[in-house]
């Protein structure tokens, strides 16, 4: 039996209060099921059941830390109970106790190897750890004893899904609702596997099936919506926002993702308006305070657009993409400091992002550290050998260095690769003209050793 199945009303003498609990605990009333089981544990404290109720109530509401000293109470009253010590497992996990969570699963493995929750639940334990392998060990081991359990498959899943092994993680999904079709969010999950695996109309199916059983279930209308919004249909997304918007209207995420609309849209004011919005509703989203710095940018207003990138800035961003942007921007301010720190943080992110190289480069050749500046740019045109800046840039500065054959190689590539722009096609024209006065230069030089040298040995 896995966790989730585990029992709430286990009474022992059955007190009144502990069947008020039952109540309670059924109907969903899990506060008023709390307090009837603390009037009943001051009647009857050494009561293990009443203990693991409550645990299980707390579990119910999110409260885990309390829910574990409750499990531990009770396993010190009755000893071994292997339900108790896989609950208490379990909530090891979900507070990131991993090695004492495998401790525990270990002692059941010990007390009862039959046990297969101790196999299932500890799926989820190694997937969290990124110990895939494992995960995968304790899945054949509990099919071994369960091989209908539609918990393992579901958490086997997950661990499929985090290694980007979509069909996988499908096919147990699949499995999962089809022995268990009421699981929670089974469709949602599987909509989310398909999204990821590029198969639109398929998650578009089980994104539908989820909400025909949940139709309020706001965190699956924006997954939805932004699923709609990445396969472009803009209209149904946004359809979608308004539609959070009426079942929670201070969702600061479909505020900003109506924004998104907006601003995509070219509808700047109505953007910013939403984004303002979303702001006054959380002052720590990412995304709004980064596109009103654009907005302001865009209409001049310069010192604005710092206040909000440097706001932003301060939410610890994690995407490289848009640090990159952000480095940008500052560098259009003048912030070179500020910059520098986006562009670094994305690196850091993203080892492999062009941008970001081409960029510190950019600003190593301002600051005149030219050999930083160099080796910059040869970073960014290793990753991305057609970046057209990066070309343009680099043979500007083995012009300044004196390294016209790369010079001139580079900015060919960038001319042709730019189609002959014109600011490109300026600097092509400075460097052939470096070349052929070097050329030039170089012959009168040999020419005139020569003429030494033959006159030399006229003389002699």
């Amino acid at each position: 039996m896995s966790f989730e199945d585990a029992a709430f009303g286990s009474y022992g003498q059955g007190e009144s209060k502990a069947r008020r609990a039952f109540e309670f605990y059924e109907n969903g009333d899990i506060s008023q099921a709390l307090s009837e089981l603390e009037m009943a544990l001051q009647a009857d404290p050494s009561n293990s059941s009443l203990h693991f109720d409550k645990a299980l109530a707390l579990d119910s509401q999110g409260h885990f830390d309390a829910a574990i000293s409750e499990y531990e109470t009770a396993l010190g009253i009755s000893g071994d109970d292997l339900e108790m010590l896989n609950a208490l497992a379990v909530d090891y996990t979900r507070t990131g106790q991993y090695d004492r969570a495998i401790d525990v699963f270990e002692y059941i493995q010990q007390l009862n190897p039959a046990f297969e929750s101790c196999y299932c639940n500890r799926i989820i334990t190694y997937t969290e750890m990124g110990q895939h392998d494992l995960a995968e060990q304790m899945f054949y081991l509990a099919q071994q004893l369960e091989p209908d359990c539609a918990l393992c498959y579901y958490n086997i899943g997950n661990s499929l899904f985090i290694r980007s092994q979509y069909k996988r993680a499908i096919h147990c999904w699949l499995k999962t609702a089809k022995l268990e079709p009421t699981h929670p969010q089974i469709n949602h999950r599987i909509a989310q596997a398909y999204w990821a695996a590029g198969e639109y109309e398929y998650a578009k199916k089980y994104f539908l099936n989820e909400l025909r059983i949940n139709p309020g279930d706001t965190d699956v209308i924006t997954d939805f919506a932004m699923f709609l919004l990445s396969i472009g249909q803009t209209e149904s997304a946004r359809e979608k926002f308004n539609r959070i918007l009426e079942l929670t209207p201070d969702s600061a995420t479909a505020l900003f993702y109506l924004g998104e609309i907006a601003f995509n849209n070219s509808d700047y004011e109505e953007a910013a308006e939403f984004f303002n919005r979303a702001l006054q509703e959380d002052d720590e989203l990412a995304g709004p305070c980064y596109r009103l710095a654009q907005y302001e940018l865009m209409k001049g207003e310069l010192g604005e657009a710092g206040q909000y990138l440097i706001a932003e800035l301060k939410l610890n961003i994690e995407d490289a993409d848009v640090l990159v942007s952000m480095g940008s921007m500052f560098l259009m301010l003048g912030e070179i400091d500020y910059a520098t720190h986006c562009l670094l943080r994305a690196v850091d992110i993203d080892c492999a992002n062009a941008d970001a190289y081409y960029y510190l480069g950019f600003i190593s050749a301002v600051n005149g550290e030219l050999t930083d500046a160099a080796e910059f740019f040869g970073h960014s045109l290793d990753i991305d050998d057609k970046h057209i800046p990066a070309l343009r840039d680099s043979a500007l500065l083995c012009l300044a260095m004196g390294r016209l054959p790369e010079a001139a190689d580079r900015i060919g590539r960038a001319l042709h690769l730019s189609k002959g722009e014109p600011q490109i096609k300026s600097l092509y024209r400075k460097i052939w003209l470096a070349q052929k006065v070097e050329h030039i230069f170089g012959t009168v030089l040999r020419f005139k050793f020569w003429l030494g040298l033959f006159k030399n040995k006229k003389t002699s």
